[in-house]
């Protein structure tokens, strides 16, 4: 079977011209002086929720490569339907202080707007690599291409980042504006009830209901796991896998795209993690391709985190199962962006806007095998 061509996804609507422009004269105001913008690009092998600009910028005799994170466009029809840019930096900066966790320095956050046409954050751009989502990453790249020795420290030094963020040292108080809010009675049961709201929100969308991802949230209410209402709660990165960490080598130098954070039990994160990777080995295994179906394998990341977080994961086929649902609804409404921007056409039924629908229903029905 051939190799699947690469998809194309529009990543924003904003003229880059004009941005480049307007960055040039809100980050002068902020300096005190002219600056010289000379790179201004998207990148385009990662990232599709938030806007995400790279850019050089010069100021008598200072400066240097930043990244801004920027709300999306209302016509760029967005992943999500909300984006709070000011959760993403308070938790930033709080791991940033209180952890080994390295995180990119947010130099400015700026909620007014009007100098961008929508909130923003800048902070600095940290160099190294990226493991690429398109293609994605194990269908060959710098992380299929390595040795198992190496992939193998750069899954354990992943785990680890993670360990280390559920170890943040914050109290209650701090850490409560990561919660979802709403009527449910433990931070999950809330996480839980917004990933409900996010699938209304998908289907209106959409226009048509996504009958699986209900039948898959009644799963996991049938399923919920014993005393996982008490279970401690604990700054969760959210989006947690090695998509969004860059590496030096195969060492960790920065992690991003917080987006996704939460309060909620650790396992949220874990599941995440070996859900997501498992997302990209399904994909190769239809277009028989090798893979790589001995990384980020549940078993080794348990022992993982068991060593560096000093606890072993309780529920986590739960937990995986959660995060296949969730990304279900993520995965339709990128899918039906691609169908709005023309980039794909518009399928039969709604369903098959979710790639892995049938990896869904076989976790719901017990069948899915994972390694």
């Amino acid at each position: 079977m051939t190799v699947p061509e690469q998809e194309t996804f529009t990543v924003s609507t904003r003229d880059d011209a004009a941005g480049r422009t307007r960055m040039a004269a809100w980050l002068a105001g902020k300096v005190g002086a002219d600056v010289e913008i000379s790179a201004f690009e998207r990148p385009s092998a990662n990232g599709m929720s938030s806007d995400t600009v790279l850019f050089d910028a010069t100021w008598d005799g200072c400066g240097g490569a930043f990244v801004a994170r920027v709300e999306p466009a209302l016509d760029a029809y967005p992943v999500f339907p909300s984006y709070d840019l000011g959760l993403q930096v308070r938790l930033m900066r709080l791991v940033g202080e209180r952890t080994a966790v390295p995180v990119p320095t947010v130099r400015w956050h700026e909620t007014d707007p009007r100098p961008f046409g929508a909130p923003f954050f800048v902070m600095d751009r940290v160099e190294g690599r990226v493991p690429p989502d398109v293609m994605p990453y194990p269908m060959g790249s710098w992380v299929s291409e390595a040795s198992e020795a190496d992939r193998a420290g750069l899954q354990d030094a992943t785990v680890g980042l993670i360990a280390a963020i559920h170890g943040l040292e914050a109290g209650p108080d701090e850490l409560a504006f990561l919660d979802a809010g709403g009527m449910g009675a433990s931070p999950l049961r809330r996480h839980v009830d917004a990933e409900r709201a996010y699938l209304a929100w998908t289907e209106a969308g959409l226009g048509a209901e996504l009958p699986l991802l209900h039948r898959a949230f009644d799963w996991l209410d049938a399923h919920w796991p014993v005393a996982a209402d008490e279970r401690e709660a604990v700054a969760c990165w959210g989006d947690a896998r090695i998509g969004n960490v860059i590496y030096d080598g195969f060492t960790p130098v920065a992690v991003l795209d917080w987006e996704m954070a939460a309060l909620a039990p650790p396992e949220l994160d874990l599941g995440w993690t070996i859900f997501l990777h498992r997302f990209f080995q399904d994909i190769c295994t239809t277009f028989e391709l090798p893979g790589l179906p001995t990384f980020l394998r549940r078993d080794d990341v348990v022992e993982s985190y068991t060593r560096h977080g000093g606890r072993e994961p309780v529920d986590l086929d739960w937990f995986i199962a959660y995060a296949a649902v969730r990304h279900g609804t993520v995965m339709a409404r990128v899918m039906d962006r691609q169908v709005q921007f023309g980039e794909r056409e518009a399928p039969e039924s709604p369903e098959e806007l979710i790639l892995h629908r049938d990896a869904i229903a076989a976790l719901i029905d017990g069948t899915y095998e994972l390694p």
